[in-house]
């Protein structure tokens, strides 16, 4: 099996991936019903109501994140998964029911926003640590880009099959064909072999809400990644936003608002997959994926039709997708086992909880000033994400002057992390069969200068 699907040759991820891609597909069709339901239907072309959904939704996982954090790294992700997947099942029946009736009003639509929040705030830690548990440590990476992959697989697919279904039957029923697909992953995860489960957690270590801010608090690489990831999903990851308002002003409706997220979903796409193949994620591409949206992001500002604006798109969910899936990747494979779902939380928090800061100023600038002015905020925004990141890599010593090219630098890999202790599963009998220990009462009887007696050697010292 290639490099890139080499986590596809674990049974327990190969369901996982298609239960998750099932969901994913989903779970954009009900987003892009929704943001359209509240942008025409529940009221005039109102972006700053759209923002206001957006809020509410995204703030629980910024608000509970110590909580949600802790329930990832103390409880069975398998089951904790199956339960928010139920929750949210009986969510969309609900919403689609009240919708097709025409009993549904913004208040109304608010609070299940907020409702769907909460329940994400407890899915999203547990799916993301979850994915830890199905490969070993050294495909790690890969399964979470992979993972990414069918992400933005099925943002290709579902925001497409949501603006012909609005067309055709109607937003109501594009929330009850959601309801239908966590089917799929209540039956991946029911379908797998728990015995085969890489479990990193529950085994000890540190149990305190707070530690998980501690370690982050200890981690400069890691404060520098979310704020560049805040910033980011604050004010330019609001694509529901950018998509549906440059939809009306190029006279398109639900099946164009559609198509424009498909489009980004292709370039997102693109990027997962190369993310994929990659042997480890660094924090070069963390600082490059971040200027690349700001980039994408100003030329959709001055993008004069449907069609470019649409091909921007491709390279801003490329730039996007690889710095999310490249951070993602990046906190996991270097964070401590023990702490990896608090921390995990605190990230997800961190790039979803900003929307709730950043979904309403930007609705409102967009219903004020015109899309193009909110998104040239999105891109300002992104710049200062990258300067951050640039700043911190030169101030951390790890460029150089190359040594024989005089008008060349040269870029240190990320250093070691010695915070990171090495897991329970690298240790193995044939490891404990082979590897020397050293008999400190020996050593102490042992004459000065005296060869080591045969078989007895110092063990290297571990390191991170």
């Amino acid at each position: 099996m290639s490099a890139m699907f080499r986590s596809f040759s674990v049974y327990n991820y190969r369901v996982w991936f298609i239960g998750a891609l099932v969901s994913n597909i989903g779970a954009w069709m009900q987003a892009t019903a929704q943001n359209w339901v509240v942008l025409t239907e529940l009221t005039p072309n109102d972006a700053a109501a759209m923002g206001v959904t957006m809020a509410l939704q995204f703030a629980p996982p910024l608000l509970l994140v110590g909580v949600t954090g802790w329930v990832a790294d103390r409880f069975d992700r398998r089951r904790l998964i199956m339960c928010t997947q139920s929750a949210m099942l009986v969510l969309a029946v609900t919403l689609g029911i009240l919708l097709v009736t025409g009993v549904m009003t913004l208040p109304m639509m608010f609070g299940f926003a907020l409702a769907l929040g909460v329940i994400t705030a407890f899915d999203n830690p547990a799916r993301q640590a979850f994915v830890s548990d199905l490969v070993a440590k050294e495909n790690a990476s890969n399964a979470v880009a992979l993972n990414a992959a069918s992400f933005n697989t099925a943002r290709l697919i579902g925001p497409a099959v949501a603006g012909l279904m609005i067309v055709v039957v109607g937003t109501g029923w594009v929330f009850l064909a959601n309801a239908v697909t966590f089917l799929g992953m209540i039956a991946a995860l029911l379908a797998m072999r728990p015995h085969e489960l890489v479990v990193h957690h529950r085994r000890g270590g540190p149990a305190r809400l707070a530690d998980g801010f501690r370690y982050v608090a200890k981690r400069p690489d890691l404060m520098v990644t979310f704020a560049m990831v805040f910033l980011l999903g604050a004010f330019g990851m609001n694509f529901p936003i950018f998509a549906s308002t440059m939809a009306l002003e190029f006279g398109r409706g639900a099946d164009g608002f559609g198509l424009l997220s498909s489009f980004v979903a292709i370039g997102s796409l693109a990027g997962a997959l190369l993310a994929a193949r990659r042997e480890r994620a660094r924090m070069r591409l963390v600082i490059l994926g971040a200027g690349g949206f700001a980039v994408a992001s100003t030329l959709s500002v001055f993008a004069p039709s449907y069609g470019t604006y649409a091909a921007t798109l491709v390279l801003t969910g490329f730039s996007v997708v690889t710095m999310l899936t490249t951070a993602n990747g990046y906190v996991q494979t270097t964070t401590d086992p023990a702490l990896r779902g608090r921390v995990l939380a605190l990230y997800m928090a961190i790039l979803l909880g900003g929307t709730p800061v950043g979904a309403p100023i930007v609705g409102w600038v967009a219903g004020e000033f015109g899309p193009r002015v909110a998104i040239a905020l999105s891109a300002i925004v992104a710049f200062a994400a990258c300067g951050i990141g640039v700043a911190w890599t030169l101030a951390s010593g790890r460029v150089h002057r190359h040594e024989t090219k005089r008008f060349r630098l040269t870029l240190d890999e990320t250093r070691p992390i010695t915070t990171v202790a090495p897991e329970p599963e690298d240790f193995s009998d044939e490891i404990a069969g082979t590897t020397p220990i050293p008999l400190p009462s020996a050593e102490r009887s042992r004459p000065a200068g005296s060869p080591h007696p045969v078989g007895q050697t110092h063990a290297p010292r571990p390191t991170a």
